[in-house]
């Protein structure tokens, strides 16, 4: 294992951990814990987990944010028709 590599690994985590909380549009940041999965799983790949990497990588990267954003779209289209009811 090289140290150094750990250590960008976890830096990149640390900085898209950081970016998906101070993102305030729920889009957005769907797209955001999409790239914190994938560095997730960048890094188990570096720690030697690769099991772990890709369950990060399908569960992580791909299907919890296509699900927040289907949610989203779902929300959105029920307030759009809420506001031409009135």
């Amino acid at each position: 294992m090289d140290d150094p590599l750990i250590v960008v690994a976890l830096l990149l985590v640390a900085a898209s951990a950081t970016a998906a909380v101070a993102t305030r549009d729920p889009s957005r940041q769907a797209l955001v814990l999409a790239v914190l999965g994938t560095v997730l799983a960048v890094l188990f790949t570096v720690l030697q987990a690769p099991d772990v990497a890709l369950s990060q990588l399908a569960v992580g990267s791909a299907l919890t944010p296509l699900l927040l954003m289907l949610s989203v779209r779902k929300v959105r289209r029920q307030q759009r028709r809420k506001e031409k009811e009135r």
